[in-house]
Formats: structure tokens, C-alpha cells, sequence
């Protein structure tokens, strides 16, 4: 089962490398500007701040993630 990470507990190191690699996967194509990636950084971190964004680890994976707020949601459901 999934957990939710409180993103204030992880190292500030490890938080940018986690949403560094998130905003930098493949499939989080912003549209046809190009953002710089320090701008979706600070985008992410914000909505970890608003939590419209969680980080999550799996158990079974054993990955950590960041999730939306409605992804997060189903897999703590599910």
C-alpha cells in the first residue's frame, strides 16, 4: 500500500532530485512553450506546499513518487 511522504521530512537535496526527476520524465511534455526546468521545479513545490501534489512511496515497488492530488488519492484507494 501506498504512503503519503511528508515532503517537509525529506532532505531538501533529495526533495529537488525528486522533482527534478519527475518534471524531467517522459510524458510531462507543459505544451508548446518551452519551461525551464528551475520554473517547473518551483511549480511542483508549490503544490507540494498547497498539497495539490504529494510524495508518495510504494511498498511494493519500492519507489518514491510525486503524485497529483487526484492520483495520489486512487492509489491510496486502491
Amino acid at each position: 500500500m501506498p504512503i503519503i511522504v511528508p515532503w517537509k521530512d525529506l532532505p531538501p537535496e533529495t526533495l529537488t532530485n525528486l522533482i527534478e526527476e519527475f518534471v524531467t520524465r517522459d510524458g510531462t511534455d507543459y505544451g508548446d512553450q518551452e519551461i525551464p526546468t528551475a520554473t517547473k521545479v518551483e511549480q511542483v513545490r508549490n503544490q507540494l506546499k498547497r498539497e495539490d501534489a504529494f510524495v508518495v512511496f510504494d511498498e511494493v515497488t519500492e519507489s518514491v513518487s510525486v503524485m497529483g492530488k487526484e492520483q495520489a488519492e486512487e492509489a491510496m484507494n486502491s
